[in-house]
């Protein structure tokens, strides 16, 4: 199948014109064939915490309802990074819909950086569950941004089945050599696809480092986004790719958990 990546930028607070995007970019997605498109992170408020706190959307808003409706018009699987409110509780989360505009998957971002300027942790709610879905015949685990320095999550993301990873993000510049290191670290150590969507553009003191990438099994890079602009990313994934992989060189079975829970113990 073949997926892209919209590395866009956001108006910090404008749902409106953040949300303008989303149709915009799978229609072209569909335009060039592709079975599905992936945003990056928080794309309805921008990534500003008390900018998040003032705006942030319940699902039944205009975000979840922009977003649900472009997948059904394009006729495209979608994944796209959403705050939402829910009650007193603000969550950075992840809504992934198939190509009839149906909610098949939700995540919660469940590490929170702690760190100035951004202190999500302040504002935001963590998630407590790591989520697999179904798209397009393999299966999906599902990250946020921070998320993707923690093995532990795409490691678990791969114990559940996991052929493909996907990172929505608003990673900074600062940190730009991380972003690359990791993605490619992270497809290489789980035999998986990595599709890891950044964000471009400036929030506040935070400036974006694009980026994205889409990362094969192997750890080579398919498609790989600009530093700075605007643009839509295309590659084809396949099952057979992970399959293949994954029976040639078994890692999963020189894994050591004996020594691994003794570690986790001590």
């Amino acid at each position: 199948m073949k997926i892209a990546i919209a590395q866009i930028d956001c108006s910090l607070g404008d749902i409106a014109s953040n949300c303008a995007k989303i149709p915009l970019y799978a229609k072209r997605a569909k335009e060039q064939g592709c079975d599905g498109i992936v945003f990056p992170e928080m794309i309805d408020t921008g990534y500003e915490m008390h900018t998040v706190q003032q705006v942030a959307s319940s699902w039944t808003d205009q975000p979840f309802a922009v977003a649900k409706g472009a997948a059904g018009d394009s006729g495209m699987y979608l994944i796209c990074g959403l705050s939402e409110r829910e009650g007193e509780k603000i969550y950075n989360s992840i809504a992934v819909f198939d190509p009839a505009g149906s909610l098949t998957g939700k995540y919660r971002k469940t590490h929170l950086l702690s760190l100035d300027p951004v202190n999500e942790d302040h504002y935001l709610t963590a998630g407590d569950s790591v989520e697999t879905v179904e798209i397009g015949g393999m299966k999906w685990g599902l990250s946020i941004c921070y998320d993707l320095r923690f093995p532990e999550v795409s490691r678990s993301l791969m114990r559940r089945g996991a052929e493909v990873i996907v990172v929505c993000a608003a990673w900074p510049f600062p940190r730009q050599s991380h972003w690359k290191t990791l993605t490619a670290a992270r497809a290489i150590e789980n035999q998986s696809y990595v599709i890891a969507t950044n964000r471009v553009g400036v929030d506040g003191p935070i400036t974006f480092c694009g980026s994205s990438c889409i990362v094969d099994p192997y750890g080579n890079i398919i498609a790989s986004g600009s530093d700075t602009s605007e643009e839509l990313l295309a590659a084809e994934i396949t099952q057979e790719a992970v399959t293949t992989l994954r029976q040639d060189m078994p890692i999963v079975k020189s894994r050591r958990e004996d020594l691994y829970r003794l570690w986790e113990s001590g």
